[in-house]
């Protein structure tokens, strides 16, 4: 079993309501509502709301591109396969070590939040200890490590229980905003405008920031290989879950703008929900909004573990990177090289981030940086789409729309905040997100010069690909049969 040809992820792991749990999860609500919202503000202002509005619009488009894409090529690598089989394999790869790049930058950026959340709960002066933080969060990323070592089923379990009261809690709190009397500023539809913005410039910083709110919903598709009929249902399930938490992200924001003043958002920029719970339900519910972002910190590395560790794991089975990063546990159907090498780095990591300054610092940076690593693999994945579909594009107007215009559409918008936002980045961060990257050069050139096959790919087309699930090998069954199963042998459908 522990081999680098694909077998071994559990198949039909998963059902529909999981997926958009995960989804759901993947973007973290109460986290990013905690940990994001005063960059944003810092960035945009009252523009926060629009922001989130007009950065949900093309990040539908490339919910799209994924939900297409997934139902031609199931692969656990996601976009790494998508764009290797359709631009180039240099970009897929660069999508992929992207993904990879983000998510173990996020180890820390959400183990922070994690760590100190779990000491606000019991005291408030202790969430501000870096060094404790750090300690507690690190405990919490092993804690979710070995869960998602334990196999997907184990997992999915995990989330329902962490997503579900958190959910819950965020309702509770959307309906007690909603009947908040004593408030800073009165609702102004401007707010929902672009009347706010700083130029161009800042709309553009506003969207790096909102991209990174969203982000996270696409690890249904790092999840195919283990899902009931994945070709529909990790589609599906992500672009229920953009519209989920665009949603609540919406309400949480202008409820930030109603009730808090811009001092009270400054002065707490690592978890602003808390500070609003306290406004609507002094008491309780600056305690309870922090349960609500603990849990979905700890939920959501849980996500991003799946993530990364899925996406090592397609890249050692394609030998890109290390080939044992592809075997998988005999018992638990895991890829546990990648999980144990994550692992590693992660808690380096967070050594490393200790010396670095205060949560909120670390936060800001490593937010906009991951914001860019973002624009680029989500970007390459819209234009994917278009090329996979080309022929199928003129065959119908939902074909067009949804599977070209949008996704196109998306793409150029995460092409240009990534540009744009440049010159208004600091160079700590420009350098996290720009150098991450340009790092990945160094496994693409090593590996092809190795004449790894990923970089002699069978072209993703649309018009050719077999519209059937896979059947496991040696056995031949009727549509019903084949609507969820894996094939045992191969990673992809050709």
């Amino acid at each position: 079993m522990s081999n680098n040809r694909g077998r071994g992820l559990q198949a039909n792991a998963l059902g529909t309501f999981d997926t958009v749990v995960m989804a759901v999860a993947g973007s973290a609500p109460a986290y990013s509502l905690a940990a994001t919202t005063a960059v944003l503000v810092g960035a945009v202002g009252l523009a926060s709301p629009a922001a989130l509005l007009y950065c949900a619009i093309p990040m539908l488009g490339i919910a799209l591109a994924f939900s297409y894409l997934g139902r031609i090529d199931v692969n656990a690598g996601a976009s790494y396969s998508w764009v290797g089989r359709t631009l180039h394999p240099f970009l897929g790869f660069i999508s992929g070590w992207a993904l990879v790049i983000s998510t173990t930058i996020f180890m820390v950026a959400g183990s922070l939040p994690a760590g100190s959340m779990t000491l606000a709960v019991f005291d408030e002066d202790l969430a501000d200890n870096t060094a404790l933080s750090t300690l507690v969060g690190a405990g919490w990323f092993l804690v979710m490590l070995l869960v998602v070592l334990g196999g997907a089923r184990l997992t999915v379990r995990a989330q329902l229980v962490m997503s579900g009261v958190e959910l819950v809690i965020l309702a509770l709190f959307a309906v007690l905003a909603l009947l908040h009397a004593d408030n800073a500023r009165a609702f102004d539809w401007s707010w929902l405008g672009f009347g706010h913005f700083d130029g161009v410039t800042g709309f553009a910083s506003g969207a790096l920031i909102a991209a990174f709110y969203y982000w996270g919903w696409d690890v249904t598709s790092n999840l195919s290989e283990e899902t009931r009929n994945s070709r529909r249902t990790t589609g599906l399930a992500g672009l229920i879950g953009v519209g989920i938490v665009f949603l609540l992200f919406e309400v949480f924001t202008i409820a930030v703008n109603v009730i808090l003043s811009s001092k009270q958002i400054q002065d707490n920029d690592a978890n602003v929900l808390a500070v609003l719970g306290a406004e609507v339900w002094p008491g309780w519910g600056g305690k309870l909004l922090i349960v609500a972002v603990m849990l979905s910190t700890i939920a959501t590395l849980e996500t991003t573990l799946i993530q990364v560790t899925r996406s090592l794991f397609a890249m050692g089975r394609d030998r890109t990177m290390p080939a044992a990063l592809g075997r998988v546990h005999r018992r638990w159907n895991t890829p546990w090289v990648a999980i144990a090498v994550v692992g590693v780095v992660a808690l380096g990591m967070f050594v490393a981030a200790n010396s670095l300054g205060t949560v909120g610092e670390i936060l800001s940076d490593a937010i906009s940086a991951i914001g860019l690593q973002i624009a680029v693999y989500y970007g390459l994945t819209g234009i994917a789409v278009v090329v996979a579909y080309r022929r199928m594009l003129l065959k119908s107007v939902s074909n067009f729309v949804l599977g070209g215009v949008w996704p196109l559409f998306g793409a150029l918008f995460m092409f240009w905040i990534f540009v744009e936002s440049l010159s208004e980045l600091s160079t700590s961060a420009i350098t996290i997100g720009i150098g991450g990257l340009a790092v990945g050069l160094i496994p693409m050139l090593w590996y092809w010069r190795q004449g790894s096959d990923y970089y002699r790919p069978a072209k993703l087309d649309a018009a050719e690909a077999v519209e059937a699930d896979y059947v496991p090998a040696g056995r031949v069954g009727t549509r019903s049969d084949t609507d969820s199963l894996v094939h045992e042998g191969l990673p992809t459908d050709f």
